[in-house]
């Protein structure tokens, strides 16, 4: 019966992938963007008390809720995405996993949240944006992924806006992001008053350079930051470490 649940849900180029949490499933495309460890690192990251609410902004295919579905007992979960078709296989994710009381997917673009949304509405607010400015090895790749990757469509600065303002006094933004971007980062949130309380860095390697950067920020928050302990990914190649499996829930 949920194979055929399934088959009726996906279009033409579409698969169903196993997410390996709570018999979890999500439909992706593989010529638009797919999501990565970085979301899946994000969704094990952040954290939501019961009865929170919570806001991803820039959701794609709506990987991040539905993840933190699993492991929170948030009351509910709000997900916007600019581009259609990618919040189109978000809601056909959402009922393929029969989350449609508790996941709601939003069209529509970052830079007018405050205008979808009322101020200070969220308990939680997640982001996993675009990594790279316009100017940042923009290629020849689908639309769709371009603006999934490059700052196309909102910059940094809108993602930290839209969460100063939409996350209540005292809430969460939990992000992802690179750490070559640091510096600006940590401007651009400390302008909105998202104070970064919490840092850990993602190295592929023990003995590589950090590739990503998780931040817990909070709004009107005191200037003190914690930096957690490095999260290694592989100790070999092909070969997770036992704290990655952990998260991903093998």
């Amino acid at each position: 019966m949920t194979e055929s649940r399934n088959e009726i849900l996906l279009k033409e180029g579409e698969k169903v992938d196993d997410l390996q949490r709570n018999h979890l499933k999500i439909i992706q495309d593989t010529d638009r963007f797919c999501f990565g460890m970085d979301a899946v690192l994000l969704s094990g990251f952040a954290a939501a008390k019961e009865g929170d609410r919570v806001l991803d902004l820039g959701t794609g295919t709506g990987i991040i809720p539905i993840l933190m579905s699993a492991k929170t007992k948030a009351r509910s979960f709000i997900a916007l995405e600019i581009q259609e078709e990618s919040a189109d296989m978000a809601r056909r994710s959402v009922a393929m996993n029969h989350l449609e009381d508790r996941i709601e997917i939003v069209v529509g673009d970052i830079r007018e949240a405050g205008t979808v949304f009322a101020a200070a509405s969220f308990d939680v607010i997640t982001s996993n944006p675009p990594y790279m400015t316009n100017r940042h090895g923009l290629t020849g790749e689908n639309e769709g992924k371009a603006i999934a990757r490059h700052e196309i469509l909102c910059t940094f600065a809108d993602v930290a806006k839209a969460a100063g303002r939409l996350l209540r006094p005292g809430g969460h933004f939990y992000l992802v992001h690179r750490p070559f971007r640091l510096p600006e980062l940590i401007t651009e949130l400390c302008a909105q008053h998202l104070e970064p309380k919490r840092m850990r860095l993602v190295y592929p390697y023990v003995d590589h350079e950090p590739n990503m950067v998780l931040l817990d920020c909070v709004r009107g928050g005191n200037r003190r930051l914690t930096v957690e302990k490095p999260l290694i990914v592989y100790r070999s190649p092909g070969q997770y470490t036992e704290e990655i499996t952990e998260i991903y829930g093998y």
